[in-house]
């Protein structure tokens, strides 16, 4: 059965993740699997070999000790997730979810998402994870991941939710941006909302033409504008989103390869990082 697939971890982010999977979870009538992933860890490796340095009977002593310790930590994980999960269930269904179920799993965090995605019709997942929640210039370490490997949309929660009213869509004719238009266009988790279609390209027949075949795609009674304006794309669609009262910034992701992303930077790695509203990426 299709759901709407939320992840969440122990930071600030998890709130604003089940109120998104909630309110999509309305729209498009269908259950959410809140998702808790126990990363495996070493503790004993974690807090490093020191035992080398000591004698024999205490070594083992030592040893000892530690496997008692990564054995209280794996119960302490445990426990929190459970913890978690209990409250997230709580607010989903506070929030008006259609219907929610929780998984609780050990193993990789980026891996088990993909797993889990296959009967999903969204991913839901926080800008940042527990380890790097205040690092405001930068994005999770594992969510380019998840976006990458992703054969789904993945819907990115900031840190303070606001029930997304009007969407801001970012449109350069690409293949990813055709999919994220076929997306607005036939799923009932956008319809009836008013678009903003807009383009951060020079001023020509062409890009007018392209962002008028766009626009009437998506005339099915709504308001749609369109914005095409020349300057960097993150710039001109920050300006906008930050404009939109009750924004959602809709958008094609990660449309080049990791190298090249490396050596020029992302468009989509800089809208998560720059912009403040849900962000729904489509690969």
């Amino acid at each position: 059965m299709e759901h709407v697939l939320a992840c969440i971890d122990a930071s600030s982010y998890a709130d604003s993740v089940c109120d998104l999977a909630a309110w999509a979870s309305k729209r498009l009538a269908m259950p959410v699997e809140l998702l808790h992933v126990v990363q495996r860890s070493d503790a004993v490796a974690a807090r490093g070999d020191l035992s080398g340095a000591i004698g024999l009977g205490v070594k083992s002593s030592l040893m000892e000790e530690l496997v008692n310790l990564e054995a209280a930590d794996a119960r302490l994980k445990i426990e929190r997730g459970r913890l978690l999960l209990a409250a997230g269930e709580k607010r989903l269904r506070e929030k008006g979810a259609f219907d929610v179920r929780t998984l609780h799993r050990h193993g990789g965090i980026v891996e088990t998402i993909l797993e889990r995605e296959q009967d999903a019709r969204v991913v839901v997942i926080g800008k940042r994870g527990a380890g790097h929640e205040y690092a405001t210039g930068h994005i999770g370490s594992k969510l380019e991941r998840v976006v990458r490997g992703s054969a789904k949309p993945v819907l990115v929660a900031p840190r303070e939710y606001a029930e997304p009213r009007r969407i801001v869509f970012a449109y350069d004719a690409s293949p990813a941006a055709q999919r994220a238009l076929g997306r607005l266009v036939e799923s009932p988790l956008f319809a009836a909302i008013p678009v903003n279609i807009v383009m951060a390209d020079s001023d020509n027949e062409a890009h007018r033409r392209a962002l008028s075949d766009a626009a009437a795609q998506l005339d099915d009674g709504r308001e749609v504008t369109m914005t095409l304006e020349s300057g960097k794309p993150e710039n001109i669609i920050t300006r906008v989103v930050g404009q939109t009262q009750g924004a959602m910034l809709v958008m094609g992701a990660y449309g080049h390869s990791p190298i090249r992303t490396l050596i020029v930077g992302s468009t989509t790695t800089a809208m998560i990082r720059t912009t403040h509203v849900p962000v729904l990426l489509v690969r």
